[in-house]
């Protein structure tokens, strides 16, 4: 048997030790960073865990100790799966019923902390995972320590997160290559009177079939004016003689959860959906040629919209060209036209080429990873047009 493309256990050791030295320069007592079942990408970068129902912390100290946060029905499963061995279980991670578990002994913020080496009440405590720290978190953490400071600290986990290793790159490269084939086998049977979820169902069985462990999103399968959408679901929609089926799959391995997408014509492309798949394309290679190392990010989405300008596609622009590529299908950086960063070897970006008109929209979709040359496709190049 083929061993499992996976990140090894040092790696999980290496990120914590990155992550100490950043809240350090940060001059930070202690980074907590905060995930939910969705948005899983911080807490499992450095434990492995991934939570469900309930939502997820790991706190790290300057010193490098770090113990990993849950709510109290996840104890077992985190002991089974977690990198990091200090686990805690805090009432403030439970799941939104909002249990109140009266018979059970549970941890707080003052216990986590003692255990890393992080005590005293004037506490500088950086979150990472801002967006999805709830109210619940941060009002547990100023009941046990009124006097810290609470500050935001993304920018850790987006300067850790950007640049990938050679193991986060295989997992990539391997998620693609199970996408690829749950295209395929999803355009084998694209035809009129099959329902968008049916096609669904086509590529989920592909790619459990082919060794990913999950979805890396909900599995976009839209038809004619539902794929006007930027973010949708699919639906009982049945597809018909003259559609345009947007197809973006995804395939998660060991937490990396890239996609690839691209517009599928029901029947002779042709007229306005013609002229518009064909601008969305080019606006696709066109990405894909501005990007190298050492270019900065707000030049490529400046020069980017002047594209659609001047091609007079103006009003069916919605978004940048790239965003971010890693453990989440969308993670930052985005490539938008105040991005100031500059593009660095071994970043990794979804190039997400999207026109939505009125009646409909398209995408064509897949990763590269930066290099110092310009950019190499972590999945087949995309380009050809399917009439089917």
């Amino acid at each position: 048997m083929t061993e499992r493309v996976r990140i090894p256990d040092q790696e999980y050791a290496e990120r914590i030790r990155k992550a100490a030295e950043a809240a350090r320069q940060k001059g930070l007592d202690v980074l907590l960073v905060n995930s939910t079942e969705s948005d899983f990408a911080n807490v499992r970068y450095f434990s492995g865990f991934w939570p469900l129902f309930e939502v997820a912390g790991v706190a790290i100290s300057p010193a490098g100790e770090a113990a990993l946060l849950v709510g109290p029905e996840s104890s077992a499963f985190a002991e089974d799966v977690s990198r990091i061995r200090k686990i805690f279980s805090l009432i403030e991670y439970r799941e939104s019923a909002d249990p109140a578990y009266p018979e059970l002994k549970v941890s707080t913020f003052r216990d986590v902390f003692k255990s890393i080496g992080v005590q005293g009440d004037h506490l500088k405590i950086g979150i990472g995972g801002y967006l999805v720290t709830s109210v619940a978190l941060v009002e547990g953490l100023k009941a046990v320590f009124p006097n810290a400071q609470i500050t935001r600290a993304d920018d850790i986990m987006v300067g850790l997160r950007s640049i990938k290793s050679k193991n986060e790159l295989a997992c990539l490269r391997e998620a693609f290559r199970i996408v690829e084939i749950a295209m395929q086998e999803t355009m084998k049977v694209i035809r009129p009177g099959v329902t968008e979820l049916e096609l669904v169902g086509t590529a989920q069985k592909a790619v459990y079939e082919n060794g990913a462990e999950y979805e890396g999103l909900p599995m976009y399968i839209f038809a004619e004016k539902a794929t006007r959408h930027a973010i949708s679901r699919p639906s009982y929609r049945v597809i018909q003689k003259g559609d345009i089926v947007q197809l973006n799959l995804s395939a998660r391995v060991d937490g990396y959860s890239p996609s690839v997408g691209w517009p599928v014509s029901v029947g002779k492309l042709q007229g306005r959906k013609k002229e518009i798949v064909e601008f969305c394309l080019e606006a696709h290679r066109w990405t894909h040629s501005q990007v190298r190392a050492g270019v900065t990010a707000s030049t490529i989405a400046k020069n980017y919209l002047s594209l659609f300008e001047s091609k007079g596609f103006r009003d069916a622009y919605v978004y940048g060209p790239c965003h971010g590529l890693g453990m989440i299908e969308v993670e930052p950086p985005w490539m938008e036209s105040i991005s100031e960063y500059q593009l660095a070897p071994n970043m990794t970006f979804q190039v997400d080429s999207f026109v939505a008109t009125h009646d409909f929209g398209v995408r064509w979709e897949t990763g590269i990873v930066v290099t110092t040359e310009g950019c190499s496709p972590l999945s087949k190049p995309l380009g050809k047009i399917y009439e089917v």
